[in-house]
C-alpha cells in the first residue's frame, strides 16, 4: 500500500493495522519517503541484520578457509616477485 505522508497522518491508526498484514510505503513530495512495517517484521529484519557477521570476522574466517592458497600465493610472490616488476615503459 502507498499513500501520501498528509494521508498517512490523517489516517494513522489504520495504518497502523494495515501494517500488519504488509509493508505500508508513506511518499513525501512524490518520492518514497518511509515505510510503516509491523513489529515482527521488524523484529525479523534486526534478528537478521544482527546475525550477519561483520567485515573483520568475514575476513578472519575467509583467511582462515583459505589458508594454505594465501600461503602458496605469498610463497610464489617471494620466489617470483610481480610479474610485470621488470617492465619498462618507454
Amino acid at each position: 500500500m502507498k499513500v501520501s505522508a498528509t494521508e498517512a497522518k490523517n489516517r494513522f491508526g489504520y495504518l497502523l493495522e494495515s501494517a500488519q498484514k504488509a509493508p505500508v510505503v508513506i511518499e513525501k513530495g512524490g518520492r518514497r519517503h518511509s515505510v510503516l512495517i509491523s513489529a515482527e517484521q521488524f523484529d525479523a529484519l534486526s534478528a537478521g541484520a544482527a546475525a550477519t557477521p561483520s567485515l573483520a570476522q568475514r575476513r578472519k574466517e575467509f583467511n582462515e578457509r583459505h589458508k594454505d592458497w594465501i600461503e602458496e600465493q605469498n610463497r610464489h610472490f617471494d620466489e617470483h616477485g610481480l610479474w610485470n616488476d621488470d617492465l619498462r615503459i618507454w
